[in-house]
């Protein structure tokens, strides 16, 4: 089956939506542009959820759907609405069918490529009269700061059971795994003086960090399975010996009994460092310390090849002649979120390329293919 994809009808609408701007927090204006053009396409229902209040974006998720006719389980697809920075004010350049920036900012097809290649397909579904299964559309705010609008989703808005999220770099690829992810923070405490004369009296908590460190492996760690320290803040002058010092970092693994031996072997470590350090006392208090926090950043994305939303994209595929590859991933999205609210959810990729760089960019003949991809997920009925 061929689907007509209206090729310059789809970057007008890429163009205009990536001209919108939309950092993380600030998607109010997308999302007002995206509640009137679904209206104008007719949608059954469209919703902002209440998630702004737990968020802080100035808007909340949306949710869209489309009523079916005939047979087919409703299903949804989903993409966020919000971009990195530098974000504000994009110039989209068209040089053939490439679309980049002016330079300066992202271009924004991390996400606006899905969302694009959505408003083409329920475009063409209404053009065309083709028969569907009940469609809900799942847009979401600060993905890009941790996934917030979705760990905030209204959820009991949904009849789908499962979905697509459109949010990947690369062509005709499906990730159908994920790995879950716990983010901690360690503050090492210890005692300030002055760097030049007492030195004696102050512990140096930037050097107890550093011990600790030296002795955690980084990267990664096996196949399944990846830590890092991204940030490191704290101290005040070069001659104050540093009192505090706080190091945030990550693990993730698609084992979740892996994910949680290799959070405990960080806070291990670095007890182990400061106990074995002489205390002294301040203000009632022994130091060194070390306090920790950690956070289930998101769960795991593991789904059967077996299963329905796999099932339904191998026949959608089939049906246009297109080859797909199915992948495991190392990164979180949306999916995994909706993955631990027990909706399988697949990632598929867009075509976005060089993503959260000034060099970021999209070639329209992927932003077509995705189109059709999804224009046949919406019209087979497994």
């Amino acid at each position: 089956m061929k689907f007509e994809i209206n090729k310059e009808r789809l970057a007008a609408t890429f163009t205009t939506l990536c001209e919108i701007s939309s950092p993380s927090k600030n998607e109010a204006a997308v999302a007002a542009w995206l509640k009137e053009k679904f209206t104008e396409l007719g949608a059954d229902y469209i919703y902002e959820d209440g998630s702004a209040a737990k968020t802080g974006a100035d808007c909340g998720n949306l949710i869209i759907r489309f009523d079916g006719h005939g047979d087919g389980e409703p299903f949804f697809f989903s993409c966020h609405m919000d971009t990195v920075q530098p974000g504000e004010n994009v110039k989209v350049i068209r040089t053939g069918d490439i679309f980049t920036s002016a330079g300066d900012t992202v271009l924004g097809s991390d996400d606006k490529s899905g969302i694009a290649a959505i408003i083409e397909m329920i475009t063409l579904l209404r053009e065309q009269d083709i028969p569907h299964p009940t469609i809900e559309i799942i847009i979401t705010t600060c993905e890009e700061i941790g996934l917030r609008g979705a760990k905030n989703l209204e959820f009991g808005k949904l009849q789908s059971t499962y979905g697509y999220a459109l949010d990947s770099t690369g062509i005709d690829r499906v990730i159908y795994g994920a790995p879950a992810a716990n983010r901690f923070s360690i503050k090492v405490r210890g005692i300030a003086a002055h760097a030049g004369l007492d030195p004696e009296t102050g512990i140096n908590a930037l050097a107890l960090a550093a011990q600790a460190l030296d002795r955690i492996k980084v990267g990664r760690l096996d196949e399944e399975s990846t830590r890092n320290f991204g940030l490191i803040s704290g101290g005040v002058a070069t001659n104050i010996v540093p009192e505090c010092i706080t190091i945030y970092g990550e693990v993730r693994s698609h084992s979740l009994e892996k994910l949680e031996k290799y959070t405990k072997e960080v806070i291990t470590l670095f007890n182990e460092v400061v106990d074995s350090t002489p205390k002294k006392q301040q203000d009632g208090f022994l130091r060194p310390s070390v306090e920790w926090s950690v956070e289930e950043e998101y769960p795991v994305l593991a789904l059967d090849r077996n299963a329905p939303v796999i099932k339904r994209i191998e026949q959608a595929a089939e049906k246009i002649g297109k080859k797909m590859e199915f992948l495991i991933a190392g990164g979180g999205s949306d999916a995994n979120i909706y993955c631990g609210h027990g909706l399988p959810t697949a990632i598929v990729a867009t075509g976005m390329d060089r993503v959260h760089t000034v060099d970021e960019q999209l070639d329209l003949n992927d932003c077509v293919s995705l189109t059709e991809l999804i224009c046949s997920l919406a019209s087979v009925c497994p």
